[in-house]
């Protein structure tokens, strides 16, 4: 268990509070897999839901390998006991699109949305979404959408949704999803990969018309007793 949560008030502190009734999107991402986004992504959600009004989000956006709602159901103590599956779109959008669409067992069509569900964890102040990626057909593939109602229709109803984006070295669904966002936080972790990696996703996520709003420097190194000792901090850009 890693627990980041000083450092996340620091990351907290200094993005402050959204400016306004609608709720914000964060993503996280990094050049490399491995540099810890979803511990970061998962700790800065839990944190920030302990002193919101609205629920915050946290969002799987690793479409092809989904993590989230299963290790917040793995952690009760942290995360509370998890509730029943629900729909994730309020509107009845997605941010991603099925091809070719599914259809049911009579040949009905089904929605985009209903490939991605969530639960509420901490007395549904927190809420983690999940895409099924188990129910797709055989041949089907996902796609992300460059422009949709989704995140516009989540913030009337959060204070924040957190997105955990895959690393640029798979997967390009971070540049994709980059302008749709308030703002982007890099995580970058000691000992992994190159600095040129780091500058030209950077320069990449600029260029794609996202809004880089910071870094989280995630050091971390074993001690005794095989625990993890977070040692991060958060910089702007």
């Amino acid at each position: 268990m890693v627990d980041l949560t000083r450092e996340m008030a620091d990351v907290m502190s200094a993005l402050g509070r959204p400016q306004s009734a609608r709720g914000r999107a964060l993503m996280f991402v990094s050049a490399y897999g491995g540099e810890g986004v979803s511990t970061v992504a998962r700790e800065y959600a839990r944190c920030e839901a302990a002193f919101t009004k609205k629920p915050v989000w946290l969002v799987d956006a690793d479409l092809a390998a989904q993590g989230q709602m299963q290790a917040l159901t793995e952690d009760p103590e942290r995360f509370g006991q998890p509730g029943p599956l629900s729909q994730a779109s309020p509107d009845g959008s997605a941010f991603f699109a099925l091809s070719p669409p599914g259809r049911d067992d009579r040949g009905a069509p089904i929605h985009d949305s209903q490939y991605l569900v969530a639960r509420a964890f901490l007395g549904k102040r927190l809420w983690v979404t999940r895409f099924r990626q188990n129910n797709m057909a055989p041949g089907q593939r996902v796609k992300l959408f460059e422009q949709t109602t989704y995140w516009k229709a989540l913030r009337q109803h959060a204070q924040t949704i957190v997105v955990d984006a895959p690393a640029l070295d798979r997967s390009t669904a971070a540049l994709q999803l980059a302008p749709q966002m308030d703002g982007v936080i890099l995580v970058v972790s000691e000992g992994e990969g190159d600095v040129q990696a780091r500058v030209t996703l950077k320069a990449d996520i600029e260029q794609a018309g996202g809004t880089l709003l910071g870094m989280v420097y995630n050091r971390a190194r074993r001690v005794t007793g095989g625990t993890r000792r977070p040692l991060g901090r958060f910089a702007a850009l």
